[in-house]
This record gives C-alpha cells, sequence and structure tokens, in this order.
C-alpha cells in the first residue's frame, strides 16, 4: 500500500459499515489520519477499532448529518483534533422506500431528503469553511448513485435525493475551484452493501436477477473498488477533475 495520505487528514461521513467504512479503512491505510462519522456508534467504533488493529490512527464522532449543529461539531472536532481537514468523503445515506409517489408517505420523503441532501449540504458546507480558513485546498467526495441518472422502480425520494447530491457537487465545484477545493462526486452501481441487500429483500427480488440487470460483468461491486475510486479523486493525481461524476457501475449507466 502506497502513502498517498501521509500526513493527510480525511473525514469520512456513513463510516459505520458499508462503502463509508471502506473508505475510511483505505485512507488510513495509506497514512492518512481519519474522522469517522455516523450515527450508528457501535459501527462507528468498530470501524476506528479496524484501522487501529492495522495501526492506522482514527477515531469516532456520532453524528446525525441532518443536523447542522453536529456537523459543524464533527468538523470542528477533526480541525482541533488533527490540525486540519484536507480530504472529506460525504458516505452517510438511506433508503426506505417501496412503493410508488401516489403511495410514498410524506414522512418518509421528508426523511430521505433530511440525510441525502440536507446532510450533503450541511457537510460540505462546514468541510469548505475549514479548508478554507486554512487556506491550503482540498478535496471532497460526494456518494451520488446510479439513481442520480435512472431511476429504479419503487424509488422516487432516494432518486430525487441523488439528482440533489449531484447539483450540489458541480454548483460547490464551481464556487470553490479557484481557491483549490476540488468537489466531485461516485455514482456507485449495484455495491454489495448491506443497504443494496436490504432494498433486495424488501422488493422481493433475486440477487441473480438484480445482478443481471444492473451489472454487465455478472457480480455486484465491492465497498473496496468504491473506497479506491474515492482515494483517486482525493489524491494528487486527480488534480485536473472537478465537478464530475464518476460512475463505478459495472457499465450499467452505458447501456
Amino acid at each position: 500500500m502506497s502513502a498517498r495520505f501521509e500526513g493527510k487528514v480525511a473525514l469520512v461521513t456513513g463510516a459505520a459499515s458499508g462503502m463509508g467504512r471502506a473508505i475510511a479503512l483505505a485512507f488510513a491505510a495509506e497514512g492518512a489520519s481519519v474522522v469517522a462519522a455516523d450515527v450508528n456508534a457501535a459501527g462507528g467504533a468498530e470501524t476506528v477499532a479496524l484501522i487501529g488493529a492495522a495501526g492506522g490512527t482514527a477515531d469516532f464522532v456520532a453524528t446525525d448529518v441532518s443536523d447542522g449543529d453536529a456537523v459543524a461539531a464533527l468538523v470542528r472536532h477533526t480541525v482541533d483534533t488533527y490540525g486540519g481537514l484536507d480530504c472529506a468523503v460525504n458516505a452517510a445515506a438511506i433508503e426506505g422506500e417501496a412503493v410508488g409517489v401516489a403511495d410514498l408517505d410524506d414522512d418518509v420523503f421528508d426523511r430521505i431528503q433530511q440525510i441525502n441532501v440536507r446532510g450533503v449540504f450541511l457537510c460540505l458546507k462546514h468541510e469548505v469553511r475549514a479548508m478554507l480558513s486554512a487556506g491550503t485546498g482540498g478535496a471532497i467526495v460526494n456518494i451520488g448513485s446510479t439513481n442520480s441518472y435512472r431511476p429504479q422502480p419503487h424509488q422516487t425520494a432516494y432518486t430525487a435525493s441523488k439528482h440533489a447530491v449531484l447539483g450540489l457537487t458541480k454548483a460547490a465545484a464551481i464556487d470553490y475551484a479557484r481557491h483549490g477545493i476540488r468537489i466531485n462526486a461516485i455514482c456507485p452501481g449495484s455495491i454489495d452493501t448491506p443497504m443494496l441487500r436490504n432494498a433486495i429483500e424488501k422488493r422481493g427480488g433475486r440477487e441473480e436477477d438484480v445482478v443481471a440487470r444492473l451489472s454487465l460483468i455478472g457480480r455486484f461491486g465491492t465497498v473496496d473498488e468504491i473506497a479506491k475510486a474515492a482515494l483517486w479523486l482525493c489524491s494528487d493525481d486527480a488534480s485536473f477533475t472537478m465537478g464530475h461524476a464518476l460512475a463505478v457501475d459495472a457499465g450499467y449507466l452505458a447501456r
């Protein structure tokens, strides 16, 4: 493993499991000090323990990303503890609908927007503020979805939220590129996570049917494949990449 992020500080939301955990582990493996954030305290503590067992540096901050004060405190903790903020990946997200728009509960719609849209907005706001204050630039990655482009059945609220993530990403990239802050997004396809497994079960689907529909290569993606993409976008190798949405989707959007 290289040390591309030696001496850097990385903040990862949604770090208690799935893609967020894999991204936090990958940053630590490449030398970064990591702040892992999530509402799931047990899962977040496990992520930090895994990093520590591998010789990395990390701590966990329980955070509801829809709460502005909590996000501000999270970023402040990161800067106060580690001396700055160089990279951030905003991976916290939920899904929870299995009906068409006519039957979608108002509260379900609102909750998905609170986490997936307001949460990304608040994280961007406070992460950018910290980077502007330091004056040394930085890199931020927001986790979108292939739903940012192509809806799946019975996912109105989730699709709307992931379209919004791309809008936030591109608008913020335009505003802050001249300050040396690069803001991009990843649009994962069918990645093998607890969220994907729960969605398949909730909709009564079969794994082989989902794979056949969403992947050109006959398998789900891995969380490590998303982590590698996130670290590339945060690295100097992506220095000319900004306002971009990188599909990591086994060719699904190419169909």
